[in-house]
């Protein structure tokens, strides 16, 4: 990770890099439901979860100078049954306006933090 996704208010990550830009292209890591400081949002609440997996993508968008609009596919990986999926997806269509991009919701077995229910990746290309 970067100084400037610091100061955007993503947390320090050891051996975790958040993006890599390509000309017109961002590849985007996953993004998780911690805040600034580390710490997990939304505790057994995948809605929150995925809300703050998107605040991190946003944060992350405008370091490297894209917007949401630029984003041209999600993938939202949940833990549960089918309502935390139904949790996680309302909230990510809430975010969207109900406009959400093509997207793939899938449940998981397992991510990558003790607590953590959701993860968003994206692929992310300027028009």
């Amino acid at each position: 990770m970067n100084e400037a996704e610091l100061n955007a208010g993503l947390c320090a990550t050891p051996q975790y890099r958040y993006a890599d830009r390509l000309g017109d292209r961002l590849f985007v890591a996953g993004q998780v439901p911690l805040d600034s400081h580390g710490h997990l949002v939304g505790p057994q609440d995948p809605g929150a979860q995925a809300l703050q997996c998107l605040r991190n993508l946003e944060r992350l968008l405008a370091v490297h100078e894209f917007q949401i609009k630029d984003i041209r596919q999600l993938v939202v990986y949940v833990i549960g049954d089918q309502a935390s999926l139904s949790a996680a997806w309302s909230a990510v269509a809430g975010w969207f306006g109900g406009q959400v991009p093509p997207a793939t919701l899938l449940g998981v077995a397992g991510l990558g933090y003790v607590g953590q229910l959701v993860e968003i990746d994206a692929t992310v290309i300027k028009a």
